[in-house]
């Protein structure tokens, strides 16, 4: 049996055991620390590019995970039971679950096929739509940064000033991605980072809330640490969480920060190189960002779509002949709008995201594997279609 690819492993870069263990030394094992406070500090760093962060800029507060951050920015932007929000369809659950959680109602946008994100004809015609059905505009709009690739954010933006309507912005998968030279996870009003064991860089799990200012997270704190008003005793005038970061698990960050540029090169780096291996094959699109230069893909993960008529097999054949070759495939998110935990919601779509479940798949792309690896992958997929012609 050949040894197992793995689709995004994560990778230690070493400093991160320095910082584990200074917690350790120091006692300081709870939801607080100088790991959290400079792995944040790290974070607004790197997303502002100029160490611009605070009352100035941005603010960044390190959570559990980045459904933790998903779910307090909603409660942020003050989204209630019944309010509508609208969320781009094709994405994972975690983009569109605190929603529910917050007992709104999730209303789905299709993407478009440049980038496979958020279509912006799609989400006027559904803030129209919704402002005719309901009377009301829809609470916020949760575009995402799929597969690392940045969305079509100065469309989107428009649209979402025009009206007014505040934008929480899902950068769980597109840490270190730019979009017209901007970081994702600086557009919207809010956004959230994710780091998640197979994300660019973890923290074992956990995520990031990024707010406009230090007012806002000082917001976000309260009610990530269960919402404990100012008293001697325990006082509780609402609803609080339980979504702060560990200053262990921060450390893990605060390590990786080390690394973070290292991880985004090496993706790129595999994404150029299925795209250099794949060329000349028959129905077999390696998906890459639009040309210009407006857009800088983090390529999470790399991805490709099959055309069964002209490669002569089909997605699933891939993702079977790999798995028999030891090796970790996945078929891209399957679309919100499609998932029976949601069929009841409205859905605005034109068949891509649908389209592009059935024939796209995900292939190994974490920064650990070799060249040698990825021209495995490919070449057992030109075997395949060898055996095919």
């Amino acid at each position: 049996m050949n040894s197992r690819i793995w689709m995004s492993l994560a990778h230690m870069g070493g400093r991160e055991q320095e910082f584990i263990q200074e917690a350790f030394d120091t006692n300081w094992v709870v939801p607080l620390g100088p790991n959290v406070n400079a792995f944040e500090k790290s974070l607004q760093d790197f997303l502002t590019g100029n160490g611009e962060s605070g009352d100035g800029g941005r603010s960044v507060v390190a959570l559990s995970a980045g459904t933790a951050a998903l779910h307090l920015g909603l409660i942020l932007l003050e989204v209630k039971m019944g309010d509508e929000v609208i969320c781009q369809s094709f994405t994972f659950a975690a983009s569109a679950n605190p929603i529910a959680y917050l007992e709104a109602k999730p209303v789905f946008v299709d993407s478009e096929p440049d980038t496979w994100n958020m279509d912006p004809v799609l989400l006027e015609k559904a803030i129209n739509d919704r402002i005719a059905m309901t009377g009301k505009k829809p609470k916020a709009i949760i575009p995402v940064h799929l597969y690392g690739m940045p969305g079509k954010m100065d469309e989107i933006l428009a649209i979402a000033r025009k009206y007014e309507i505040p934008v929480l912005e899902d950068a769980a998968e597109s840490l270190g991605s730019e979009y017209k030279g901007k970081k994702c996870g600086m557009f919207g009003e809010y956004a959230v980072l994710s780091f998640n064991g197979n994300k660019i860089i973890t923290t074992s799990g956990g995520g990031a809330l990024v707010c406009p200012c230090n007012d806002t997270a000082g917001r976000a704190l309260f009610y990530a640490t269960q919402a404990r008003d100012k008293a001697p005793h325990y006082q509780h005038s609402c609803i609080g969480y339980n979504y702060r970061m560990s200053n262990i698990c921060a450390g893990i960050g605060r390590g990786q920060m080390f690394v973070l540029e290292e991880h985004i090169n090496r993706r790129r780096v595999i994404h150029d190189l299925y795209a250099h291996l794949f060329e000349g094959m028959k129905g077999v699109r390696v998906m890459s960002q639009p040309e210009g230069g407006d857009f800088d893909s983090n390529y999470w993960l790399t991805c490709i779509t099959v055309n069964s008529n002209e490669a002569g097999f089909t997605r699933e054949d891939v993702r079977l002949a790999l798995d028999a070759d030891n090796i970790e495939s996945r078929p891209l998110w399957k679309p919100m709008h499609l998932q029976p935990v949601f069929a009841n919601a409205p859905f605005y779509g034109n068949g891509t995201s649908e389209h592009l479940f059935e024939i796209g798949l995900c292939l190994p792309s974490g920064p650990t594997l070799t060249d040698e690896d990825i021209a495995r992958v490919v070449n057992v997929i030109r075997d395949l279609q060898k055996t095919n012609s």
